[in-house]
């Protein structure tokens, strides 16, 4: 997932977890240029975010507010703790030993 974020240049918006500062008064062009594009890339990494999940696990993670939020949120649930972990590795060893 990563990668595809990574790819996409939206990796940034979830990894550093950085806000939009608002525009100021009498803003030049490159200051709209740059606040409109962090702010859409926050938002479409939002969403590639909940379309890469299944029904059940976008009703938990609709009310986090930031992508880095719903990223640890997402990272916790799929890869677990390092007991889980272990887990994971003895029961695939076992499987291929079989």
């Amino acid at each position: 997932m990563t990668v595809h974020l990574e790819a996409l240049y939206l990796w940034e918006a979830i990894k550093e977890d950085y806000d939009v500062p608002p525009l100021p008064v009498n803003p030049t062009m490159t200051q709209l240029k740059t606040h409109n594009e962090r702010k859409t890339r926050k938002s479409k990494a939002k969403a590639y975010l909940f379309f890469a999940v299944s029904s059940t696990i976008f009703t938990r993670i609709m009310n986090l507010e930031s992508t880095k939020d719903i990223w640890d949120y997402l990272k916790k649930e799929y890869q677990g703790n390092e007991r889980t972990k272990n887990m994971q590795v003895l029961n695939l060893i076992r499987s291929l030993k079989c």
